[in-house]
């Protein structure tokens, strides 16, 4: 007898439609159906995550590098719920992931009958964590509701949207869809700008003498619109989690040396005539809750418009897509502009100052970014979770050049750094990845180590350890009058771990050696482990606010 064509079936055979060649889960009594259908076709690479919140992150930093779509599997209420923390950072990043999820059968669904895994109430959990989410309630309705939830994920602004399949439905026989062969995603077409809005922005950079663009995450699919307008002479700066749209190596930008940190940069914008800040929220975090001071004209780009006025108050907002804003408001500005033709020439010198200006706050970390810089190839990633490192020196003045080469966690969690290593590992294919992790990050998701074991993705994984939480220790001692608690930590020797795991293992204890060090590291084929000491090397100062805030605790005190 011939075998059924199910809804199973049908989630196994759109995902490579779709242009999905890598999903991440975990394989549960509510989806196995559904991973059978992928193991039968053998048209996807798996990987088997050790928990559900690692799969997301995964799929996550996957998204993020790919460009496209990244896919996560999780079963029903408990596992569901494991992945939520990955799924709210997605969302914070404005990754596109598609999380398919099980649910109990149809029949008992919203009951709280008390069977397996069952969470009354779970697509709403969903739906607070997503851009979106949808419940599957009957057979024939799966293949539009997949279409959809995909295509929304990849529409600006993108998000994460999950689907939950109940286990009866992945089960049900259908007839296979016949526009699934010709299947083309209806993804939002980018929202083209009022061309009066277009109009009121090239007037007001056209007259404007020191120009600058502030790019974010909503741009990074608009390099060439934005390098089109540092041609005109506009310099820039970046979100962080915007990286790399300009090349950090162009001498017209900032990077992620925004000004929060550094009081040169900050008076800097005092000259600047006018700001364009394109598919960026100016988020509380990076902008110190909003008490950076940015230039007095401010032109804000964002296709969502509720972004309008959301953070800080605007000269002018124009609605639409952060590409076609750009394109348009350069092509109105090919007559000429008024540039004050000295603007570079400031612009160059005030980055160099204030970089090293930065750099001589590190302490004993000071030659860490560039040491780390020059062994990571060119096309490398660069993975950091929110440790110490991260907040000083990654996010800040770690150069980047291409905005999928840059993945950190959007939302400032603390443990999400190997599996976002993972995802970007494998979603590179073959490109030296790079995850720096806290020792205290690392512990949260270190079941993930054997997932790195198992697949063996081209990625070093890079512990700062400290013997505690380092971003931790300076709050403390600024916002408790210098009073630590819960900070230290017990973790297994990293060597030790590294050995029953199979990975090569290194480890740093002078900064001088970094560089070095790591090159042997990314000479390994596959994955290896780096511990870098430092209770040897000495301790990260505190940050921006902390490092002020700390030296009036110490007043304080005295």
């Amino acid at each position: 007898m011939e075998r059924q064509y199910t809804v199973a079936d049908l989630v196994a055979d759109i995902l490579p439609r779709i242009g999905v060649s890598t999903v991440f889960g975990i394989v549960s009594v509510h989806n196995i159906p559904m991973l059978d259908a992928i193991g039968q076709r053998n048209a996807l690479r798996y990987v088997m995550a050790r928990g559900e919140m690692g799969g997301a992150h995964m799929a996550d930093a996957y998204a993020r590098v790919s460009g496209h779509l990244g896919v996560l599997f999780t079963s029903t209420g408990p596992g569901m719920a494991n992945a939520i923390p990955g799924l709210v950072e997605a969302r914070f990043a404005g990754s596109p992931v598609l999380h398919i999820t099980g649910q109990t059968a149809t029949k008992h669904i919203d009951r709280d009958a008390g069977t397996v895994h069952d969470v009354p109430g779970q697509t709403a959990m969903l739906a607070a964590a997503c851009k979106a989410a949808y419940r599957v309630r009957s057979a024939n309705e799966a293949f539009g509701v997949l279409v959809r939830a995909a295509a929304e994920a990849l529409s600006a602004p993108r998000g994460p949207v999950s689907v939950e399949i109940p286990i009866d439905l992945q089960r049900a026989p259908i007839a296979r869809p016949a526009g699934l062969d010709a299947l083309a995603l209806p993804i939002a077409a980018p929202l083209p700008p009022n061309p009066s809005e277009l109009d009121a922005a090239a007037e007001i950079l056209a007259a404007a003498k020191r120009p600058m663009l502030w790019l974010g995450n909503g741009a990074k699919q608009a390099r060439a619109a934005a390098m089109r307008l540092m041609g005109l002479g506009f310099g820039a700066v970046s979100s962080w989690n915007g990286r790399g749209i300009v090349p950090e190596d162009h001498p017209m930008t900032l990077g992620g040396l925004h000004g929060n940190g550094s009081p040169r940069v900050q008076s800097f914008y005092e000259s600047v005539d006018a700001m364009l800040v394109v598919g960026s929220r100016l988020r509380g975090h990076e902008t110190g809750d909003f008490s950076l001071k940015l230039p007095k004209t401010l032109i804000h780009v964002d296709c969502d418009a509720t972004a309008n006025g959301r953070t800080y108050p605007n000269t002018l907002f124009v609605h639409g897509d952060a590409a076609l804003a750009m394109e348009g408001i350069a092509e109105r500005l090919s007559g000429g502009t008024a540039l004050d033709h000295g603007f570079a020439e400031d612009f160059a010198a005030m980055h160099a100052r204030a970089r090293d200006e930065y750099l001589a706050t590190l302490g004993p970390y000071a030659g860490f970014p560039d040491a780390i810089r020059a062994a990571l190839p060119r096309d490398g990633v660069w993975v950091r979770d929110i440790t110490i490192s991260n907040s000083t020196w990654g996010n800040r003045i770690f150069p980047i050049y291409d905005p999928l080469t840059a993945v950190h966690p959007v939302g400032a969690a603390i443990g999400p750094g190997l599996a976002l290593g993972i995802g970007a590992a494998i979603a590179a294919d073959g490109r030296k990845t790079i995850a720096m992790c806290g020792d205290g990050g690392f512990s949260l998701g270190m079941c993930e180590l054997w997932t790195v074991a198992q697949e063996r993705p081209d990625l070093v994984t890079m512990v700062m350890n400290d013997g505690g939480y380092g971003v931790i220790r300076h709050i403390q001692d600024a916002v408790a009058d210098g009073r630590q608690f819960g900070h230290d930590l017990l973790t297994p020797d990293l060597g030790g771990l590294a050995a029953l795991a199979g990975l090569p293992f290194f480890k740093v204890s002078s900064a001088e050696s970094v560089g070095a060090v790591l090159s042997q590291a990314f000479a390994v084929k596959g994955p290896a482990l780096v511990e870098v000491d430092m209770r040897a090397i000495g301790a990260v100062p505190p940050y921006a606010p902390y490092a002020t805030m700390g030296k009036h605790a110490e007043r304080a005190r005295q």
